[in-house]
């Protein structure tokens, strides 16, 4: 296989970035992040649609897509400022079964091994199994931990019959020991599932999952200190799963299961920034973004920000900073 391009669309780059070849380990030689598309829907359980999540993530923008965007708080431009490429979509069928997954993390590991941090645009959440094992294959089996923002915990055995499906990945990550349950973080849980057998192989896994009600008594930051004691303790490397559902739905309608409640995007794309300046990320997907739900593109807009966010972050963290060093204002000389 050679670079597919845009499954559901025209061979277009995330704003403007340089294209590589996913099988071609040459063509990302020496990046410093690779951005793989991971156009998979066949894993939802209520509204499809994700499948065009990669095409709207890279596209949606009223700016320029020339390959820079300087940041305004960090005074860094990520897409100058790390060579960043993007390897199109992958190949994925909308078919259940372990082949589509498969192709995904072999992509992801290669991309890993190359010494890049793989940013993988979905497509639902099923892709963080594949995503996350990727990079534990290279950084070390079972040494990379999670910090997942969703509405929902994603740690169901079954879904329709099959131990494939959105609601699962969790489940399997820590089961394979991927990932240790020990050191796997969720943020902004809310609603009405899981049920109670559920919660309770979590607790058995020593799952650490900030819910909403507890976020808004504690505080955000006090929740993420203690996640990233954690993430951090006896681990190598943090991968960055964001479900875009994690938001509230009024602020980010395009997604196939919107949970009322969520985060505001200004608390989330904050806390993408500071997760990328304090934490070494070793790779990030950020999921469940369906257009045919969208409005206005608004849900677009903010994961396409999330990524920037991202990458923002990295750059800075790269060259010394720290959130402490982060300028007042514009007009902080510092």
């Amino acid at each position: 296989m050679t670079r597919h391009g845009g499954m559901y669309g025209p061979d277009v780059t995330f704003l403007g970035v340089d294209r590589c070849d996913p099988e071609d380990a040459s063509s990302f030689q020496g990046a410093d992040v690779v951005i793989v598309g991971a156009p998979y829907d066949a894993g939802t359980s209520y509204r499809p649609g994700a499948r065009f999540g990669p095409q709207a993530i890279r596209t949606t923008d009223y700016l320029p897509h020339d390959a820079s965007r300087p940041h305004l708080v960090l005074r860094v431009d990520p897409l100058r400022d790390l060579r960043i490429v993007d390897a199109g979509d992958i190949e994925l069928p909308g078919v259940e079964g372990r082949a589509p997954l498969d192709r995904l993390e072999n992509a992801v590991r290669r991309v890993t091994a190359a010494a890049a941090i793989p940013v993988v645009l979905g497509g639902d959440h099923t892709i963080t199994w594949p995503d996350v094992t990727g990079v534990a294959r290279s950084v070390g089996w079972g040494r990379v931990s999670v910090i997942h923002f969703d509405a929902h915990a994603d740690t169901g055995d079954f879904q329709f019959g099959s131990l494939i499906g959105h609601g699962l990945p969790m489940r399997r990550l820590i089961e394979s020991g991927a990932c240790r349950g020990d050191r796997f973080l969720q943020l902004g849980l809310r609603g009405y599932w899981p049920e109670p057998p559920t919660l309770r192989w979590m607790a058995e896994q020593r799952m650490r999952s900030f819910e909403m009600h507890e976020i808004g008594r504690r505080g955000l930051d006090a929740c993420l200190d203690e996640a990233f004691a954690i993430a951090t303790d006896d681990c190598d490397g943090v991968f960055l799963s964001v479900d875009i559902d994690v938001t509230d739905p009024g602020s980010a309608p395009g997604t196939g299961t919107p949970e009322p409640g969520g985060f505001s995007p200004r608390q989330l794309l904050d806390t993408i920034r500071r997760i990328a300046v304090e934490l070494p990320v070793a790779g990030l997907d950020v999921v469940e973004v369906s257009p045919p739900y969208d409005s206005s593109d608004v849900t677009a807009f903010l994961a396409n920000r999330v990524v920037l966010e991202a990458l923002s972050g990295i750059a800075y963290r790269r060259r010394g900073g720290t959130m402490a060093d982060v300028p007042r204002s514009l007009l902080d000389g510092r």
